[in-house]
């Protein structure tokens, strides 16, 4: 099993990339999260998942832990094949998709092409469960410092009393709009304001 795949991007499309490692270049499906994620990098890093068929093996990459966990999850579902987890994965962002699954929201995933009532059912009563079960401790992979900047204001924000998932939500939202703060306290400062 290939875990993950880091290397120079040659090729970068917003449905696939072609990352070259070795002297190999690895065809790789990705969604639309993880394409925004990786848009403007020469080098990635990205989370793997082979799927095999008889006539064909595909590599999926993903940009964080919790897409590739989802991805999983998906393809497990009965009728839910590695194309329509990619379609699903490239409408909502993986926290939405998980959020919709919990709180059993039906229309979020009907807006989805190719997901009709009777598909959203099962995704929700087959995925509900294991989701449940799962940490709630999935914390985006970002670069270097902003990882550890992220994490230590998440345990601040925790530490205050706020939810794990809420404020994971809202320090993502704040590190993509605002990338210019970089200290750990101004950080904290503007996601008070969203909490």
């Amino acid at each position: 099993m290939i875990s993950f795949i880091k290397g120079i991007v040659s090729e970068k499309h917003p449905t696939h990339v072609v990352v070259e490692t070795g002297g190999i270049g690895y065809h790789i499906n990705i969604s639309l999260y993880t394409y925004a994620r990786i848009e403007s990098l020469e080098q990635v890093k990205l989370l793997t998942h082979l799927y095999i068929k008889e006539d064909s093996h595909t590599l999926f990459g993903f940009a964080e832990e919790l897409e590739r966990r989802l991805f999983r999850h998906l393809i497990s579902v009965s009728g839910i094949g590695p194309s329509t987890a990619q379609i699903m994965l490239s409408s909502l962002q993986p926290e939405d998709i998980r959020m919709a699954i919990l709180q059993e929201n039906l229309d979020q995933f009907q807006r989805i092409k190719g997901i009709g009532k009777k598909t959203a059912q099962r995704i929700i009563l087959d995925l509900k469960d294991k989701l449940t079960r799962e940490p709630d401790e999935v914390i985006p992979e970002l670069r270097g410092s902003d990882n550890t900047k992220k994490e230590e204001a998440l345990s601040a924000l925790i530490a205050l009393g706020f939810n794990r998932l809420q404020a994971q939500k809202v320090l993502q939202k704040v590190i993509q709009d605002q990338p210019e703060l970089v200290k750990v306290e101004d950080l904290i400062k503007v996601a008070l304001r969203y909490l």
